[in-house]
C-alpha cells in the first residue's frame, strides 16, 4: 500500500471496519452488553471517520469497475442471526424516520440485526478488494464505500444508534 496516496483517516477508516466486522463475525461468543458496549463504540468513530474520509481517486472513480459484493447471503444471514439472538426480544424497534412512516398509519418496526449486517456487508465487501489487492485497489474502495455511506448506511448507522443506547441504559 502507498502509504503516500491512503491519508491517515481511511488507514484509521480500515482499522476501525476490520474491528467492526471481527465484533459482528464473533457475536456469538460475546456477552449481550459487552455486545452493546462494543457496538456503542465503535458506531460513531465509524461514521465521524468515513465522514471525514476523503479518497483522492473520488473524481477519478468512472475508472475502476464496481468492486463487487463478496459477503454471500448465507454469511450475512448467519452474522444477522447471530446478533438477533444475542438481542432477542429487544432486536426489534420502532423505527420513525422511515419513508413509508409518512404513508402509514401503524407503527414501522425495524430490525437492530438487520441494521447491523447491512452496515457489516458494505464494510465487508469494502475490506476484501483492499486486503486481496494488498492495497492496491484501497482508493478505489474507500471511494465507492463513500458512495455507500452517504446514499445508504449512514442512516442506517444513526438508526441503531437510539435503540443500542436505550439498550444499553435500561
Amino acid at each position: 500500500m502507498d502509504d503516500n496516496k491512503i491519508n491517515r483517516n481511511a488507514l484509521t477508516f480500515i482499522g476501525l471496519a476490520t474491528e467492526y466486522c471481527g465484533t459482528l463475525e464473533q457475536a456469538q461468543e460475546l456477552e449481550r452488553e459487552e455486545f452493546i458496549d462494543n457496538m456503542l463504540r465503535l458506531l460513531p468513530r465509524l461514521y465521524i471517520t468515513m465522514s471525514d474520509v476523503r479518497p483522492d481517486t473520488a473524481s477519478q472513480l468512472e475508472e475502476f469497475e464496481p468492486l463487487g459484493t463478496y459477503v454471500e447471503e448465507s454469511h450475512y444471514e448467519q452474522i444477522r442471526a447471530s446478533i438477533a439472538t444475542l438481542l432477542g426480544e429487544d432486536d426489534t424497534y420502532l423505527e420513525t424516520f422511515e419513508e413509508d412512516m409518512k404513508y402509514s398509519d401503524t407503527p414501522i418496526a425495524a430490525s437492530i440485526s438487520e441494521g447491523l449486517a447491512d452496515i457489516y456487508q458494505d464494510l465487508a465487501n469494502f475490506l476484501t478488494p483492499v486486503r486481496d489487492s494488498e492495497g492496491a485497489l484501497t482508493e478505489a474502495a474507500i471511494a465507492e464505500c463513500r458512495e455507500n455511506f452517504a446514499a445508504y448506511w449512514a442512516q442506517t448507522l444513526t438508526n441503531v444508534m437510539r435503540p443500542l443506547n436505550h439498550l444499553h441504559f435500561q
